[in-house]
């Protein structure tokens, strides 16, 4: 495949930052319908389409050609002899606690060994309310979405499904796939604001309402450890509880799992991928949730 002309790199990711062709045309100083035509003929090359609607929302794939497209740019404006070309950029990061020790730190190596000069500075977000102790360049965000105060990019939905200790089933079980009223009523369930009890007993016709009662976490590693400690039943998000079931320290009581309605979003004030950092990151995070 020929190289993409650099008129037509430098037209998408004045669109994608400006979220306009006329304001892109004025910076590029040509006209509105060059604009159009250059990322058109970028698009027909690399046959992909790099927004996703009317607003210049950026598709899946244009979020990672953006971060390559400003690699490449970054990369040819750093003049040999320039000390400050490879300065530390940071970039402030809220995660969730469970999400970013078993999903994202047993990845993050790679990252950094790609990107030296990226300083992170990871910051403790609550899931429930997405607030975090300081402003964030790059937000992980848990619910249904799409929140409207950000741009996001749909990172891992996940299925669920009920689980304890082996000691816990040993003493208050069998529950026989714990999916009738009287084995659920014979359990201690263990409650987060994260994930809701009803969405398992709907998917089995279980005609019990949500628990009101009980030890309640706000966080879905604590509510696994708390199982594991012999507490009661946790309804686990199989991906985000993988290492538990792993270890032996849960088992599942049920081969069957469900659709959660809940996902993690990566999400960023409009206009923050024009920052290299940052585009670079949520490239990254997007793939390694792939792998």
């Amino acid at each position: 495949m020929r190289l993409p002309s650099i008129q037509g790199l430098l037209a998408f990711e004045a669109v994608a930052r400006l979220r306009s062709v006329n304001l892109a045309a004025d910076e590029l100083s040509i006209t509105p319908s060059a604009v159009s035509h250059r990322i058109r003929q970028l698009e027909t090359q690399l046959a992909v389409r790099f927004f996703s609607g009317r607003d210049f929302n950026l598709s899946v794939d244009g979020v990672t050609y953006l971060a390559r497209v400003r690699e490449a740019i970054t990369a040819l404006q750093q003049v040999p002899g320039h000390q400050n070309a490879l300065a530390a950029r940071r970039l402030r990061v809220a995660v969730t606690p469970t999400f970013s020790r078993q999903m994202l730190l047993p990845r993050l190596a790679v990252f950094c060994h790609a990107h030296p000069n990226i300083e992170l500075m990871l910051q403790v977000a609550t899931p429930v309310r997405n607030m975090t102790v300081e402003e964030a360049d790059i937000e992980l965000r848990f619910g249904t979405g799409p929140f409207h105060d950000r741009e996001c990019l749909p990172l891992l939905a996940d299925e669920v499904s009920p689980v304890c200790s082996l000691d816990y089933l040993r003493r208050h079980g069998p529950f026989n796939g714990f999916a009738t009223d009287d084995a659920v009523s014979r359990a201690q369930l263990l409650r987060t604001p994260l994930e809701s009890w009803s969405t398992w007993f709907k998917a089995h016709d279980i005609n019990l309402p949500e628990p009101a009662m009980g030890n309640q976490f706000s966080d879905l590693g604590l509510m696994h450890d708390a199982a594991a400690a012999s507490l009661g039943v946790a309804l686990m998000r199989l991906k985000l509880g993988r290492s538990w079931l792993a270890s032996g320290q849960l088992v599942r009581l049920s081969t069957r799992s469900v659709p959660s309605p809940n996902a993690y979003f990566l999400c960023w004030r409009p206009g923050a991928l024009e920052r290299v950092e940052c585009a670079a990151f949520v490239d990254w995070v997007r793939r390694a949730m792939d792998d």
